[in-house]
Parts: structure tokens; C-alpha cells; sequence
């Protein structure tokens, strides 16, 4: 017959094994953690020649499964497009990095950010002028 305290002296024995090793939690604010490289944060417009490198093509609100891009074309005095609002939401953003995908000008990137906390609803749309890449 199986001694009953086995199972509980077995848990004991792994409980305090980790006692006497270090730590791994972050104090947070003062240690930020290490996101992989290939981490999906926040969005960021590319900049080109002192622009967005957008084109307003639409492909990226097309293909957003949360449809949580709005885009608005603009003509300037050369008759090129761009996009004069470019809005995302990110109450509604997956994070899938869908749109990044479609973009055939590579002007949207996703940056490691993931700092995205806020207390008010208007303060999760990001304008274009808060998407564009600092430099």
C-alpha cells in the first residue's frame, strides 16, 4: 500500500527547492521587459521625404478583420495621393499585423511599443499625426 504522504512531501520538497533561487519578477516601471523582435505593438506611419509614405490605397482597411482603420484619400498639387486622415482604433485592433501585410508601399510598420494604457475611450484613436514614426 502507497504511503499517503508521498505526493505531499513530493510538492514540499519542489515548493521549497524554489525558495533559494532568484527571482525572475520585473519591478516594472523601472525594468521594461524584453519584447521579441517580432512583437506586434503599436502601429507607426513610415515618413518619406518629410511625408507620410501612405497612398491611401485602401488595402489596409480592406483587409482589417476588425475594421479598425478608416482612411481618406487626399489629392495635393502634383495630383498624388495620400492620405489625408488615417485613423486607427485600438480598442477594436487585433494586432494581427493584416494590414502591414497588404500595404504595398511598406508605410505602416509595428513597432515593439506595448505601453497602450489610457483612461479615456478617445484617447485609443490614433490620428495620423500620432502614427507617424518619431524620428
Amino acid at each position: 500500500m502507497p504511503n499517503p504522504f508521498t505526493p505531499i512531501i513530493q510538492g514540499m520538497k519542489i515548493t521549497l527547492s524554489h525558495l533559494f533561487k532568484k527571482p525572475i519578477t520585473l519591478m516594472y516601471p523601472e525594468e521594461k521587459p524584453k519584447v521579441a523582435e517580432r512583437f506586434r505593438g503599436l502601429h507607426a506611419l513610415k515618413v518619406s521625404h518629410d511625408r507620410a509614405k501612405c497612398v491611401a490605397c485602401y488595402l489596409c482597411p480592406t483587409v482589417c478583420p476588425a475594421k479598425c482603420i478608416r482612411v481618406e484619400a487626399g489629392e495635393d498639387a502634383n495630383h498624388d495621393k495620400f492620405a489625408a486622415v488615417y485613423e486607427i482604433d485600438m480598442l477594436r485592433c487585433i494586432f494581427c499585423g493584416y494590414c502591414v501585410e497588404a500595404c504595398p508601399v511598406d508605410a505602416l510598420k509595428m513597432t515593439g511599443e506595448f505601453e497602450l494604457a489610457n483612461y479615456r475611450r478617445e484617447d485609443f484613436v490614433f490620428s495620423k499625426e500620432r502614427l507617424l514614426e518619431k524620428k
